[in-house]
């Protein structure tokens, strides 16, 4: 069977570098929106200063979008395509940088790239009909090992470990001291090794001590050391060092209309912040949003609404709808207006903007009354009625959950430290500590559950709870 036949190596052939693009490949679009930027309005910052001329800054962001949308991400990859790639060496006008120039741009000019996203959403908008945006939240892999990442929790429990060698260190000492005249030491340890030992043990005992000091100062929930920004997230596969970037696309076209880059654990409350771009680009439009259950959050969905974007977020099972409380203020709204502050003003007095009449089945005037108790000064800090860290934990031994609102800790019965775990919707703090009571001994003098671990809730006001379980034990 005989094959397609092939061309002549030696034949020699005249023709355009435009011939071997095709009419309708992605490297013509690239290279038509680029030239019709005006990179002066976005800081582009040129590849170098002194010296050789420089590589026109147009054809290395053409080269850095054709490589997001065929999937080439290296920079050592992107200066190969430079060489042998056609459309690449059509676009860029055969220049062939190398990997370091590529990835300087890239990395001086990251803030710029995003306001270039937006101008090509911008420049499509005429020739493309959106639809609804839907957005969900991807977990990136962040440059940052487990083991320089620290939570409370993980700082009380290395301390504690550090603690607990100190004293053995110790004693091991004073057993030499006292054996001073005898011969040998206690196992194969010398003086020399131990006293090495204590003084790194110490030395990393004041590393996480400073470490929980800033963390308890700041109020970070977590602390990591490589990669300050990254934060230790479930994912698929376990937990891992993580980003949570939000991405809004769009339900008729398929691209991507904004995307946010942020180091929130859940998505809880990023809806309005992922839509606002795509607001302030199309005021006076009413916006549609879908999203996942893992976007519930009532004053998030609250606030998009008084921004004209509607949120269709996902129910849990039994529910028929979303109650959503908001403070009144009278006033007399225009209910026609799609503008951001007359559906605001609607809202607020009680009456339904017509752009939501299809999405808001009722909506009530009543008077609500809440008991508050124990009311403080705006910038108070409650303080605990036992004063010192010991006299809580001597209190907490007597079978009570004890808290410290000054350090935002409780104290268990077994002497373990409990960290705020989540707030709840109802305002009510959660504390836990996953490792301390999977190895407690007296778990089953605290608890009778399936968990694994004790969860305990305090209002922002209560400095006791009592653990039932514990002192029926203790009678």
């Amino acid at each position: 069977m005989p094959y397609v036949p092939i061309f002549n190596r030696n034949q020699m052939m005249l023709c355009s570098w435009d011939s071997f693009v095709a009419p309708e490949s992605i490297a013509r679009l690239i290279d038509a929106f680029v030239d019709s930027l005006d990179l002066s309005q976005y800081r582009i910052k040129e590849c170098a200063k002194e010296g050789r001329p420089s590589y026109d800054p147009k054809g290395m962001l053409k080269l850095y979008i054709y490589g997001s949308r065929k999937g080439i991400r290296s920079s050592r990859k992107l200066a190969e395509s430079c060489g042998v790639n056609l459309e690449v060496k059509w676009m860029i006008g055969g220049v062939e940088p190398d990997f370091r120039t590529i990835s300087d741009f890239r990395k001086e000019n990251i803030d710029s790239l995003k306001g270039i996203f937006h101008e090509f959403n911008r420049k499509i908008s005429s020739a493309v009909e959106w639809g609804f945006v839907s957005i969900d939240g991807s977990k990136y892999q962040a440059d940052n090992a487990k083991d320089r990442n620290f939570t409370k929790n993980k700082l009380d429990d290395r301390i504690r470990w550090l603690n607990a060698h100190t004293d053995e260190y110790l004693r091991i000492l004073k057993e030499m001291d006292e054996q001073e005249d005898e011969e040998g030491t206690p196992g194969e340890l010398t003086r020399e090794v131990v006293e090495a030992k204590l003084k790194e043990t110490k030395e990393r005992l004041e590393k996480y001590g400073s470490y929980q000091k800033l963390m308890e100062e700041t109020g970070a929930s977590q602390l990591s050391l490589t990669d300050a920004d990254a934060r230790l997230m479930k994912t698929k596969n376990g937990f891992a060092m993580s980003y949570n970037p939000q991405t809004a696309v769009d339900s008729e076209t398929h691209l991507i209309r904004d995307f946010e880059m942020t180091n929130q654990v859940t998505d809880h409350g990023l809806l309005y912040t992922t839509m606002e771009g795509i607001r302030e680009e199309t005021s006076g439009e009413i916006l549609e949003a879908v999203a996942d259950k893992g976007y519930e959050d009532t004053e998030d969905m609250i606030r998009c609404l008084e921004n004209g974007i509607i949120p269709h977020v996902i129910m849990n099972d039994g529910k028929d709808g979303y109650g959503l409380e908001i403070a009144y203020e009278e006033a007399g709204p225009d209910t026609g207006s799609t503008e951001p502050e007359e559906l605001r003003k609607s809202l607020h007095a009680g009456k339904v903007p017509e752009a939501y009449k299809d999405v808001i089945s009722d909506i009530k005037i009543e008077e609500v009354r809440r008991k508050v108790k124990n009311v403080q000064e705006e910038g108070a800090v409650l303080s605990s009625i036992y004063g010192t860290p010991e006299e809580m934990q001597e209190r907490a031994k007597e079978g009570y959950f004890i808290r410290d609102p000054e350090r935002n800790l409780v104290y268990c019965p077994s002497g373990e430290i409990l960290r705020q775990k989540c707030i709840k919707k109802n305002g009510n703090i959660r504390y836990a500590n996953k490792n301390a009571c999977r190895h407690c001994s007296n778990r089953k003098k605290c608890f009778k559950g399936k968990g694994e671990w004790k969860e305990v809730d305090f209002t922002k006001d209560s400095l006791e709870k009592p653990c039932r379980e514990w002192q029926k034990a203790e009678e």
